[in-house]
């Protein structure tokens, strides 16, 4: 039987929860215990496929095709696991569920309430996580801050879960803030607060997890567990980290964290080796050379909603190559107003352009894909930024001035980018090809190169495709289609023939990346951008 950690949250959001909560998982991993992890969100959505990037950021796409909040993207970063959409709980499937079920009679004609039909949906689905993976330990990430009236039903259904799998089975971890005030004192009045706030809600939690600028002395952290009613062994800090949040298993194995929760957990006979981490950490801190990316996209969204990318390129340089990464963010929308945008891209050693939807930043983008093919700059351009270079080849060398994807034109002479269903005559329906399927790599190219198989397996979230109408056109012009997909026939990566290295693809392959396992394709583009430097 699983047993389970349930992590919370108080005095205010972005404390770091989601990473907390992976670095812990990682942790178990290194263990030796089979983990499975859960977050459950707020938010009345399904899932997160339809919420701007603005909002919650990037969406992060599982195997199966399912849309979840980015938080399980840091969850397999730092995990083996493989999450799928059960592993994404948000208060719209649950209310969705107990819906269709009242529809369909199977609550026998009570009336259908928060408690305890929401409250058993919530628990049934954080069982089912652990049932259909045969964990050790399930990790149920709760979204949102206690006091929130949108995590009430959630943080409801934990109180009766803990209570339910009985002590030794079931702990609760709270992460919580200490702020520090003008003079750089520490103050843990927040946390008292926050911690009462859970309490009254019936849960008592057994760790603690301070967020703060710095380790709290042993004076501090005896404080806050006499108010906060938790043993002194059970005060941990979070501090901020120096380069990477990929430090924080480390520092937390150094506080004895995991040694905490496996004894809470009936686990106390288990040991920790966190060679991977160190080992990592040594290349980190200690980089042989350096590298300068150009990650060209919309300024709002340079930071969270392209994260796997930035951490997809990050894997690769320093595991590979054991480089420091510099990322120069660009807004897409300022090079729009330049008429020579060479100063933005100096020094670079390469240039990314992550997917991209809406017209905004369009002609910003384009110019970078020219810039980078007309100065042989290594490029890799996903989704979006494999289309544009359709788009750019036919603008700039076939002179097709009005070439366009439909997308941001409907009606244009040369759709050299569009829906599957407006390529075969039949009225555009726009549905989403999402999700894992096989990819075949044509022969002789330099994709078929790096992966060194001829057919590949890569998640997908996109709806327009490159018309292969126009694959003769593009090919004369020196860019040619190296794979398309298995199922359909639709293009799936460009390249740029007489180029050192210009590749982009349909498919999205920073969701597959790890720390101790770069994506070949980003490891490819780390080494031509680095060989270029040279």
């Amino acid at each position: 039987m699983s047993k389970y950690i349930l992590v919370t949250s108080g005095v205010c959001s972005s404390l770091g929860k989601g990473v907390a909560t992976a670095s812990i998982g990682s942790l178990l991993e290194c263990s030796g215990l089979k983990v499975a992890m859960v977050k459950c969100d707020p938010y009345i959505n399904i899932d997160a496929g339809t919420i701007s990037p603005y909002q919650q950021g990037e969406v992060y796409v599982t195997d199966e095709g399912a849309e979840t909040d980015a938080d399980l993207g840091t969850y397999s970063r730092f995990t083996n696991i493989s999450v799928t959409g059960d592993n994404c709980v948000t208060i719209g499937k649950v209310y969705e569920a107990v819906i269709r079920n009242e529809r369909a009679g199977r609550y026998n004609g009570r009336t259908v309430q928060v408690i305890p039909h929401i409250t058993d949906e919530i628990k049934r689905r954080i069982m089912n996580a652990g049932a259909k993976t045969n964990a050790d330990v399930v990790i149920v990430e709760i979204g949102g801050t206690v006091g929130d009236i949108e995590s009430i039903p959630f943080l409801e259904a934990v109180r009766q879960f803990s209570h339910e799998q009985g002590k030794g089975n079931c702990i609760n971890l709270h992460l919580t803030l200490v702020p520090t005030i003008i003079g750089g004192e520490l103050k843990t009045k927040p946390t008292q607060h926050s911690v009462k706030q859970l309490q009254e809600t019936g849960i008592q939690p057994d760790i603690l997890l301070c967020r703060c600028e710095r380790t709290i002395e042993n004076d501090m952290r005896k404080k806050i567990a006499l108010f906060c009613n938790v043993s002194v062994g059970s005060v941990f800090t979070s501090t901020d980290i120096e380069k990477s949040i990929y430090e924080l298993p480390v520092l937390f194995h150094k506080q004895g964290i995991d040694k905490a929760i496996l004894e809470k957990l009936g686990f106390g006979n288990k040991r920790t080796s966190i060679k991977i981490w160190t080992d990592f950490l040594e290349k980190l801190q200690h980089p042989s050379k350096k590298v300068i990316i150009a990650m060209v996209g919309k300024k709002d969204y340079l930071d969270n909603c392209y994260k796997s990318v930035q951490e997809s390129l990050f894997h690769a340089a320093i595991t590979t190559y054991d480089a420091e990464l510099e990322i120069r963010k660009i807004d897409a929308e300022m090079l729009e107003s330049c008429t020579d945008i060479t100063p933005y891209f100096a020094a670079v050693n390469a240039i990314v352009i992550p997917g991209n939807y809406g017209q905004r930043g369009f002609l910003g983008l384009l110019s970078t894909v020219r810039y980078a093919r007309e100065h042989t700059i290594p490029y890799l351009g996903i989704d979006l930024g494999m289309q544009l270079m359709a788009i750019e080849t036919a603008r700039s060398l076939l002179d097709w001035k009005d070439a366009d994807s439909t997308e941001f034109m409907q009606h244009c002479e040369h759709p050299v980018i569009s829906l599957p269903e407006e390529q075969s005559g039949s009225v555009a329906a726009g549905v989403v090809k999402l999700g894992a399927s096989p990819v075949n790599l044509a022969e002789g190219t330099k994709l078929r190169e790096i992966y060194g198989v001829p057919t590949i397996k890569e998640r997908h979230r996109s709806k327009y495709t490159f018309d292969r109408r126009y694959t003769a056109d593009m090919a004369s012009q020196n860019l040619v289609i190296s794979a398309v997909a298995a199922d359909d026939n639709q293009a799936e990566a460009f390249e740029w023939k007489n180029h050192p290295w210009g590749i982009g693809v349909q498919f999205h392959p920073e969701f597959t990346s790890r720390p101790v396992k770069p994506q070949p394709l980003f490891n490819s583009f780390i080494g031509a951008a680095l060989k270029g430097k040279k």
